[in-house]
């Protein structure tokens, strides 16, 4: 059965852009956190997943950028405006962020609070957010039209959840920079 969208999946570490009015953005958060920004009147929206809050100095210690809020959200904001929207029109709504396992810090709610202050620093209006809780949840968003709809996840698909986003992701190699000479 079809319901006629085009459904694109957002992957941690990952954003998208579309000003298609067919397209679905859809992704899946435990502890982390999706924002999704449009631009009303220029019908353009888009959709990142960020595991990590992120500052420019612990990007600068090394790892993989595309963990770190502040990396997607700039990407996310560039690759609306490169496609035509403004920033002064654009709004925004954020998900995720749950307490996935008791256990751990909350980096869900660090991730929450992160997205909701660069929002506010960099002026853009939040219209909604549905974040925190103990349970995952999969997320749907419309970029065109900006209606978003969630799922909470049974406690078995959070478990799913939490195990990728515990699972170590590899370190990019650095390039070899040795030249040969002959």
């Amino acid at each position: 059965m079809s319901d006629g969208f085009k459904r694109v999946h957002v992957i941690q570490g990952e954003w998208k852009v579309s000003r298609d009015p067919d397209v679905v953005l859809s992704t899946v958060l435990g502890s982390c956190v999706a924002a999704c920004l449009r631009d009303p009147v220029n019908g353009v929206g888009g959709m990142n997943h960020f595991l990590l809050p992120g500052s420019a100095e612990a990007m600068a210690q090394g790892g993989d950028v595309s963990r770190y809020g502040v990396h997607l959200m700039e990407l996310l904001i560039n690759g609306l405006l490169k496609q035509g929207a403004r920033r002064d029109r654009l709004e925004a709504k954020i998900f995720g962020g749950a307490k996935t396992i008791a256990t751990f810090s909350n980096v869900g709610q660090q991730n929450a609070e992160f997205a909701m202050r660069f929002l506010k620093d960099e002026g853009i209006k939040m219209v909604g957010a549905s974040t925190g809780g103990d349970a995952g949840r999969k997320l749907e968003f419309w970029p065109v039209s900006g209606r978003a709809r969630q799922y909470a996840l049974t406690g078995a698909e959070t478990q799913r959840t939490v195990q990728l986003e515990t699972r170590p992701v590899p370190v990019p190699k650095p390039a070899e920079s040795s030249i040969e000479f002959f």
